[in-house]
């Protein structure tokens, strides 16, 4: 589409971070790498929860299954453990091994003691299925490109149809990456930040929602798309914050991420990977600690709800924001699939007495119609 927006604050609620980006969280870095060859609409995008040795210094985290139709790897010792020890790669399904591969070689290099004086490593790497609009099959994902998107992490990136959201589809529109953050005031004088990742692949247009506002069922009429029989698709949630939150606490914040999934329209399917993982700067844990007893600061779980709020916030605005910033795209078919502007500009110039709400509806996410 070639702008960039920012959506509006009466979308979800909350203060917005400096970037509305999950890189508000001080040291989150994100890289990607897209891919658009001839059927092949891919391609990776890696987190970075800080700028030092992720294994060496491990940082506090969970995951929350809420639906697990899913092949993402690493949760099971996150969820033993409490902790992240690598960068995070989002990536389409076929691709999961080569990033494992890519992902692990990397942190071999950079820590020689890893599988010889000291414990192997947990990659981690999450997905969805962008095969309705890229030609899955031919497994066009290298080691190279995981590596690239990695080596490319900065405070600032690209929205939309990029990095390992080029091919995926939310709620039969174009979909992708989004980000947004909120700044968390805590009895008014310490401030912490909450910031979400999500790649969107999911929804039934029917049943999709600009804050409050069924823009989908019209949408879906024009476009034929109220046909399907089953949600098949999946989102994956990236959760960073620097309040000195535990994985006990985080799982509770990452359950809270169904509350914005379910705002835009989201039911959960039979056949959907809703998948979450937060994490917290704070705290950080030394792989090579030598002390007995670990000291922490841990946020009091009566002011929980002030996170829990920020994080239904953060994913609202961040699924939006992926298919505001996401390019109408012609998928491994040749056919034409719309962005959520262009399919609310053809709907207007078919049918007018809809115009109204949907000039309203973009306009609280900072587009004109």
């Amino acid at each position: 589409m070639g702008f960039s927006v920012k959506l509006m604050n009466d979308v979800s609620d909350g203060v917005k971070g400096k970037r509305n980006l999950i890189t508000d969280v001080a040291g989150v870095k994100v890289g990607q790498v897209t891919i658009d060859q001839d059927d092949v609409h891919s391609g990776v995008t890696a987190i970075v929860p800080h700028p030092g040795n992720v294994f060496r210094h491990k940082v506090p985290a969970a995951s929350c299954v809420i639906n697990g139709f899913g092949k993402s790897v690493g949760l099971v010792q996150i969820d033993e453990l409490g902790t992240i020890e690598t960068p995070i790669v989002l990536t389409n399904t076929f691709a999961v091994g080569t990033a494992i591969n890519a992902l692990t070689k990397q942190m071999l290099a950079q820590n020689p003691e890893i599988g010889d004086t000291t414990s192997t490593v947990n990659p981690i790497v999450m997905e969805c299925n962008d095969g309705d609009v890229s030609n899955i099959r031919k497994m066009a994902i290298s080691e190279q490109n995981v590596t690239d998107a990695l080596t490319a992490a900065g405070q600032t990136f690209d929205e939309g149809a990029v990095g390992g959201g080029r091919g995926m589809m939310c709620y039969d529109l174009k979909g992708g990456i989004g980000s947004s953050s909120r700044i968390v005031t805590v009895d008014e004088k310490h401030q912490y930040t909450v910031g979400a990742l999500v790649m969107t692949n999911y929804g039934y247009l029917t049943d999709f929602i600009v804050n409050g506002a069924p823009v989908g069922a019209p949408l879906a009429k024009m476009l034929a798309e109220d046909k399907k029989k089953e949600e098949k698709g999946s989102i994956i949630t990236i959760l960073a914050t620097d309040a000195p939150l535990n994985s006990r606490q985080l799982k509770r914040m990452a359950k809270r991420a169904t509350v914005g999934i379910n705002r835009t329209g989201g039911y959960i399917g039979n056949g959907s990977g809703e998948i979450v993982l937060a994490f917290s700067t704070a705290n950080q844990v030394a792989h090579f600690e030598q002390t007995e007893f670990d000291t922490v600061t841990r946020f009091n779980d009566n002011q929980i709800d002030l996170f829990f709020r920020a994080t239904a916030a953060v994913v609202d605005e961040s699924v939006l924001s992926s298919m505001i910033h996401a390019e109408s795209v012609v998928d491994r078919k040749g056919r034409l699939r719309l962005n959520l502007v262009d399919a609310c500009k053809k709907l207007s110039s078919q049918h007018s007495e809809y115009t109204e709400m949907l000039e309203k509806a973009l306009s609280q996410l900072g587009v004109t119609l």
